[in-house]
C-alpha cells in the first residue's frame, strides 16, 4: 500500500519527521546548518582580513525550522560597520560609505542562492529518506 503525504513548509516537515521518529527532527537541523555552512564559507573569502576576527565571528545557526548566519559579537562588534558602512570612533571621525544591501554577508547570499536552494532540497531528500520515507520528484 503506498501513502502519499505532501508537506508544505518547513515547520510541517518537521512536525511530520517528529511523528515518525523522535530523533529524526535533529538531522533536519544538522542539513539545515550545513547549508548555512555553505553561505558562511563563501562570505568569509570576501571579508578583508587584519586580524582575522570579523571572518571568524560568522556562524551558522539552526533551529528545527529556520537556519540563519550570526556575524559580529563581543569579538568584532565592528562587522556590521565593515559590511554596511557608516560613522564610528571618537566623534563619529572614521566614515565608511553606506551600502545599504552590505558588502558580503547580502550579496554572497544574492549570488550563491541557487546553489544553497539546491543544497537545500538535497538535504531535505536525505533527512526524509533517513527517516524512512520514499522521496519521489
Amino acid at each position: 500500500m503506498d501513502v502519499k503525504v505532501g508537506i508544505e513548509g518547513l515547520a510541517q516537515f518537521n512536525r511530520g519527521l517528529r511523528k515518525l521518529d523522535s530523533e529524526a527532527p535533529k538531522g533536519l537541523r544538522l542539513a539545515l546548518n550545513g547549508v548555512a555552512d555553505l553561505l558562511v564559507a563563501e562570505t568569509r573569502k570576501q571579508i578583508p582580513r587584519r586580524t582575522g576576527a570579523a571572518q571568524a565571528s560568522l556562524k551558522a545557526q539552526s533551529t528545527r525550522t529556520s537556519a540563519r548566519v550570526a556575524v559580529g559579537g563581543k569579538k568584532a562588534p565592528y562587522y556590521p560597520w565593515l559590511d554596511f558602512g557608516g560613522k564610528t570612533g571618537v566623534h563619529k571621525s572614521v566614515h565608511r560609505p553606506f551600502f545599504k544591501e552590505g558588502r558580503y554577508l547580502y550579496p554572497t547570499l544574492g549570488r550563491i542562492r541557487p546553489d544553497i536552494e539546491k543544497a537545500l532540497g538535497q538535504a531535505l531528500v536525505a533527512v526524509a529518506r533517513d527517516a524512512g520515507l520514499q522521496v519521489s520528484d
